[in-house]
């Protein structure tokens, strides 16, 4: 079994409230990188990636360009083609002109065929009060497997009848076979709202 992540929410009374979440497996995926450009943003040219829109990935082994290799650090990817990302976070202008190699590394998308997901909100963690249940059936919470994304989204006319100061989720996804997978789970403070 997996450890959810930690991921404590803040929720606005009143205001939709949106999270996406994305479920990472712990295989790596290494991809050669061919091209990086000297630009704002940078696009780095990867053949057949696979990588999905926003998903992290980090750059070692560069030659030239070495201000891009971090083993530490990820970058979210803001654009894909079929062997390009882009990342609106760096500005390469100033950087050293890419010369060759380089490794593109990210953690496996899990594939969310099959998959529902459930969640559940609660004044504390042993209290038999549900505040809000959300899942797939009932459209709250939902899989993309083309973005390899779960998002949850509770409506304003929802969130505004919220009363609690903080409160406590676990998110958990659901396969085919009946294997329950614990993704996240935290604290939700609920921001009162002024505009009502």
């Amino acid at each position: 079994m997996s450890t959810p992540a930690k991921i404590n929410f803040k929720l606005y009374q009143g205001s939709t409230f949106s999270e996406v979440l994305r479920w990472e497996g712990s295989e790596k995926i290494y991809k050669n990188i061919t091209a990086i450009t000297k630009a704002a943003p940078v696009v780095v040219t990867s053949a057949a990636h696979g990588i999905p829109i926003e998903w992290r990935v980090k750059f070692t082994n560069i030659v030239g360009m070495t201000e891009l290799n971090n083993s530490d650090i990820y970058h979210q990817v803001t654009e894909t083609t079929t062997d390009t990302i882009t990342i609106n976070s760096i500005n390469s202008v100033g950087y050293k002109a890419y010369t060759s190699g380089g490794i593109i590394e990210y953690n496996k998308p899990i594939d969310l065929t099959g998959f529902t997901a459930r969640m559940q909100i609660r004044p504390k963690l042993d209290s038999a009060t549900i505040i809000e249940s959300l899942t797939t059936e009932n459209n709250l919470i939902t899989l993309d497997n083309v973005k390899k994304t779960v998002t949850i989204l509770i409506p304003a006319t929802t969130t505004q009848n919220y009363t609690f100061l903080t409160a406590v989720y676990s998110l958990e996804l659901v396969s085919s076979g009946g294997y329950v997978t614990p993704l996240a789970s935290g604290t939700i403070t609920l921001v009162k709202e002024v505009t009502r």
